[in-house]
């Protein structure tokens, strides 16, 4: 056999075996990350059951992504189910039977809510608390006093079954957990007044984070379905879909059907939530959409 074969097969061996190698190391890391602790001091907020209280944690329940992963009835369902061996399922957080959520300090909600933490010290791994880390203190307790209203459901535990490349990339940090993203040291955020304008449309942005990222120029979404499309670059600058978007009717009636101007269907985007979004919060979400920073579709 000539050298330069015997080089080449060589060359493949080699590059077969790192990387089986990394894989093994990437999964190492993945196990490790799933079961560190994290460390976050909080204070428990008010969870009071009111005739104010209630009707504003449902809102919040069914605007702000909770149905989407929980289901309307608080007993979870199954959101991801690629049929290549990802599947991802929330769990039962109603008081009914199989409930995840049965032993729940009010602490323990803080850190899971506002931290991406599990009682025990763990990372939440598929919730975006990024997105609830900014409710004000009012605005959690009201969430969580809806959520232990909820009628008794039965359902299971969480579902998260992820293919191998999604736990290497997360083993060597090509996925964060929310609690990776989340910066514990910020104080709770303080209420805005409610209105059609860009301080209340940020507050409310706060829920678009976990897919658009921080700075909300979109980009893959780290840890999705590979066929899942690209998170839209919500911003003014290169490759923004706001253009799309003239006035406020035409963003809110898209928010409302799922739909863009031209008629086609949007996919991935929550719209069971996004629908939810009353007229204020919806037009305040666009007010202060056509303020952010210009940056390109991806650009973190």
């Amino acid at each position: 056999m000539k050298g330069w074969v015997k080089w080449s097969l060589g060359g493949v061996g080699l590059a077969i075996l790192l990387a089986a190698g990394a894989v093994v190391v990437g999964l190492e890391l993945a196990d490790d990350k799933m079961q560190r602790q994290v460390k976050v001091d909080v204070l428990p907020v008010a969870i009071a059951a009111d005739a104010t209280t209630l009707p504003r944690g449902k809102y919040l329940y069914d605007s702000r992504g909770c149905v989407d992963c929980h289901g309307a009835n608080g007993a979870g369902r199954e959101f991801i189910n690629d049929g290549k061996g990802m599947r991802v399922a929330g769990p039962n957080i109603s008081p009914g039977a199989g409930n995840v959520v049965l032993r729940y300090t009010p602490e323990d909600w803080v850190r899971t809510l506002r931290h991406g933490v599990k009682p025990d010290g763990r990372p939440v791994l598929i919730m975006p608390s990024e997105d609830y880390n900014r409710l004000t203190d009012e605005d959690l307790g009201a969430l969580v006093a809806h959520v232990k209203a909820l009628p008794p459901a039965s359902g299971p535990a969480a579902v998260l079954e992820l293919p191998l490349p999604v736990r290497v990339l997360y083993g060597f940090g090509a996925i964060r957990d929310a609690a990776q993203k989340i910066d514990h040291q910020l104080p709770p955020a303080k209420a805005v007044a409610e209105g059609v304008n860009p301080a209340h449309g940020a507050y409310v942005a706060n829920m678009c984070i976990g897919c658009h990222g921080a700075g909300l120029s979109g980009g893959k979404i780290p840890g999705a379905p590979p066929d899942w499309a690209a998170a839209s670059n919500l911003t003014p600058g290169e490759g923004s879909v706001m253009a799309r978007y003239p006035d406020a009717a035409v963003f809110v009636a898209m928010l409302r059907s799922g739909k863009r101007p031209d008629g086609t269907a949007i996919s991935v985007m929550p719209f069971e939530s996004l629908r939810a979004l009353n007229d204020v919060d919806a037009q305040a979400l666009y007010v202060f959409l056509k303020t952010v920073p210009a940056r390109a579709a991806g650009q973190h």
